[in-house]
């Protein structure tokens, strides 16, 4: 049987220049590289070319790079560590209301102690506005964060129009980029960013390994004490294999952005996108049409539970998700949708195609062939209450 990945946005498949790189560490070439001798050496000098690579994909500088394990740990270490050391009247936290949950549960846990919070929303297509973030900010704020694609929609934010403003405020601003990675071009300082989170395992990497921008002279208090890793930022043993393997996804990552490769699988989501539209009756797309990842597709199936289509189309082949992957199992429909102002009933009969490098016209093809009659189908047996009963 056929099978398509179109998940991407939860995870990429580990490039095989990756695996080939990093397997050593697994093997002969293992290290501690806090230790002083020739192996721990080699292992520190592996992470450390590793480093120059993430800095050069974000446009950074190798010492701005603080590696960390993964996505959630980056947003976690940005803001936490970033109101461990704000210094009064800054105390308030400012998020939009579609970040991803490691963004928002953490702003929601400082405000448990004791910090100010404001999140602020999204107009109906997904999409921050400027002058309500403006209305938002003052001497108060001592950080801001916003996404630069959200996972569930693939809608893009005005980084560079919003980093100018939190800067005019002195507020701190961190982007959670973890979704960014061979999407759209990165670069820290055309967004006025002084923390920015990414995850390996987004563009070709393999879990275990991600990194948090930091930007010189920005003050930020460790999670893990207990060692002098990461220049005292992150404590812990560095996971060396992982981190080599995110290196050389790094390089594939701007070799990609060179080739065009973002922009062949924008013109498969649009394709994607125009032959369900035709196809599937009362669907329509969750998120602005043009400011967006093209690679995420998020398609809202009136009349059916997204959960159901998810379990059919993973029958037929076809592997899809139903929005985050880190809130997979929750109750209740998706927080972005519900942010963008989409009825509840809508949001839980919503479904994402996310697209990636693996993804050919052919497995277009396929998905545009078997989601129409599974669509169909589960209309004709009941649509939400069947979806719920499955």
């Amino acid at each position: 049987m056929k099978r398509v990945y179109a998940d991407h946005a939860a995870t990429t498949a580990p490039a095989p220049e990756v695996v080939q790189a990093l397997l050593p560490y697994l093997a002969e070439a293992f290290g501690n590289a806090s230790s002083v001798h020739s192996r721990g050496e080699a292992a520190r000098d592996a992470i450390e070319s590793a480093r120059i690579e993430v800095a050069r994909l974000l446009a950074a500088q190798p010492e701005e790079i603080v590696f960390t394990a993964s996505g959630s740990e980056s947003n976690n270490l940005a803001l936490k560590g970033a109101l461990l050391v704000s210094e009064a009247p800054r105390a308030r936290v400012v998020v939009s209301a579609i970040e991803h949950p490691s963004v928002l549960a953490t702003a929601r846990h400082l405000e448990s102690r004791g910090h100010a919070l404001t999140i602020v929303p999204v107009q109906p297509n997904g999409r921050i506005d400027p002058d309500e973030l403006q209305a938002a900010l003052g001497p108060d704020v001592a950080l801001v964060s916003v996404m630069a694609v959200n996972n569930e929609t693939g809608v893009t934010q005005p980084l560079e129009e919003i980093g100018d403003r939190v800067k005019a405020c002195g507020a701190l601003f961190h982007v959670d980029a973890v979704q960014a990675p061979g999407k759209i071009a990165l670069h820290v300082d055309h967004w006025n960013a002084d923390l920015v989170s990414i995850a390996a395992h987004k563009f070709g990497g393999v879990p275990g390994a991600a990194a948090l921008f930091v930007r010189r002279r920005t003050r930020l208090a460790p999670l893990v004490h207990g060692g002098r890793q990461e220049r005292g930022r992150r404590a812990g043993t560095e996971n060396v294999a992982a981190i080599v393997g995110m290196g050389v996804a790094a390089v594939r990552c701007r070799t990609a952005l060179d080739t065009g490769e973002p922009q062949r699988i924008a013109g498969l989501g649009e394709r994607l996108l125009a032959g369900l539209l035709m196809r599937v009756p009362d669907t329509r797309l969750n998120g602005d049409l043009n400011q967006r990842a093209g690679g995420i597709v998020n398609l809202c199936f009136a009349g059916v539970d997204g959960e159901a289509v998810l379990h059919e189309l993973d029958r037929a082949g076809v592997t899809v998700s139903t929005g985050s992957a880190c809130s997979s199992g929750e109750a209740g429909p998706s927080h972005v949708l519900l942010a963008m102002g989409i009825r509840s009933e809508d949001a839980h009969a919503s479904v994402r195609f996310s697209l990636g490098e693996e993804t050919t016209d052919e497995d277009v093809d396929f998905i545009c062939e078997v989601t129409p009659p599974i669509v169909e189908r589960l209309r004709a047996l009941g649509g939400p209450a069947m979806g719920k009963s499955a």
